[in-house]
C-alpha cells in the first residue's frame, strides 16, 4: 500500500532552519506531485508549498515565500522541505502529500497522506 512517512521535524530557535524529508513508498512517486501542508494547534491545515512531477516548477504559500524551498529526489522517491529562518509562527505538525497528476495549492485534492512530523519553533 502507498505510505508517505515524514521525518526531520523537532525543536529550533527562532532563525534556525531545518530540513524536512517525506519518503515515499508503493507509488510510482514520478507520476504525482507532492505538497506540504502544516496544521498549527487551533487551525486548519493550510497549504506550504507543492512541486511539479518532474521537479521543475515549484510554489510557496506567501508566508514562507523567500524562506522555505521544496525539492524532490525522483530516484530516491523522496520530497524535502527546507525551512529557513523560522519563526514561531511556523510551529505545527508538517504533512507530506501526493496527488496523481498536476500539482495543486488545493489539499483536498491530494490522494495519500503521511502521518505528520512536529516542528516547534521557539522564540
Amino acid at each position: 500500500q502507498v505510505q508517505l512517512v515524514e521525518s526531520g521535524g523537532g525543536l529550533v530557535q527562532a532563525g534556525g532552519s531545518l530540513r524536512l524529508s517525506c519518503a515515499a513508498s508503493g507509488l510510482t512517486f514520478s507520476r504525482y506531485a507532492m505538497g506540504w501542508f502544516r496544521q498549527a494547534p487551533g487551525k486548519e491545515r493550510e497549504f506550504v508549498s507543492t512541486i511539479t512531477r518532474s521537479g521543475d516548477n515549484t510554489d510557496y504559500a506567501d508566508s514562507v515565500k523567500g524562506r522555505f524551498a521544496i525539492s524532490r529526489d525522483n530516484a530516491k522517491n523522496t520530497v524535502y522541505l527546507q525551512m529557513n529562518s523560522l519563526k514561531p509562527e511556523d510551529t505545527a505538525v508538517y504533512y507530506c502529500a501526493a496527488k496523481w497528476g498536476s500539482w495543486s495549492q488545493n489539499q483536498y485534492a491530494y490522494d495519500y497522506w503521511g502521518q505528520g512530523t512536529q516542528v516547534t519553533v521557539s522564540s
